[in-house]
């Protein structure tokens, strides 16, 4: 569901003076003429390397390239948000709630100097964590709000997951069965996530079917690549 490079390695029309061995940003993808340059491919290689607690060295050029197909979608869906006359903006609160969430995925979570030392590790800062943390939380609204109230999980569809799926795996576990009702709610709820990611799937297919996609990998597809 994702896109690759482009213009392989066009750099900045505008050349910088440059010091000798200064690295110069160039231009990996655009997607309706909005730039994605190589630094924040880099730093949301960073970033997601944070998140999934895999360290900053160990990223393979598959999941450099994931990355980049990730902000890609995420271009996309903020054109959404930028047409929209709806807010999708988290409140301070929200945002800090989920960077708490975060922080208790890393040892010495109550740690202030640790905590800052694992943020420099990533070559993070508070700042650019809690603008990503934001981002998220704003595109999840807006998925949440245009996709989310177009599904509808049934009865037979919750008792046939709860039959056919959770029964074996508690079996298997040696694990006490739970009555359907009791469970309903979790059941649904995790089926409406997998509808949704789905939906979402598909609504990302024909966003970029209608867009202009420009990368610099000759096997990228999609878009209207040129």
């Amino acid at each position: 569901m994702r896109k690759w490079l482009i213009s392989a390695t066009v750099l900045l029309a505008v050349a910088l003076p440059a010091m000798a061995g200064e690295i110069i940003d160039r231009i990996v993808a655009t997607v309706n003429g909005h730039i994605i340059l190589l630094s924040d491919w880099d730093e949301a290689v960073r970033y997601e390397a944070f998140m999934d607690g895999r360290s900053p060295d160990a990223v393979s050029q598959a999941l450099r390239k994931a990355a980049l197909d990730r902000l890609i979608d995420q271009e996309l869906l903020r054109e959404q948000i930028r047409s929209s006359d709806s807010q999708y903006s988290p409140s301070g609160e929200e945002v800090a709630r989920r960077i708490l969430e975060i922080r208790k995925q890393y040892p010495g979570a109550n740690d202030d100097a640790l905590w800052k030392q694992t943020l420099t590790r990533y070559h993070l800062s508070e700042e650019e964590l809690q603008h990503r943390v934001a981002l998220q939380l704003s595109l999840m609204k807006l998925v949440d709000d245009r996709i989310r109230p177009t599904i509808q999980i049934d009865p037979n569809s919750i008792e046939s997951y709860y039959q056919e799926s959770l029964l074996p795996q508690l079996r298997k576990s040696g694990e006490k069965e739970v009555p359907l009702a009791e469970v309903t709610p979790k059941i649904k709820e995790l089926l409406t996530q997998e509808k949704e990611d789905q939906l979402l799937t598909a609504w990302l297919q024909n966003l970029r079917a209608s867009s202009e996609i420009r990368t610099g990998d000759a096997g990228a597809a999609g878009g209207q690549a040129q």
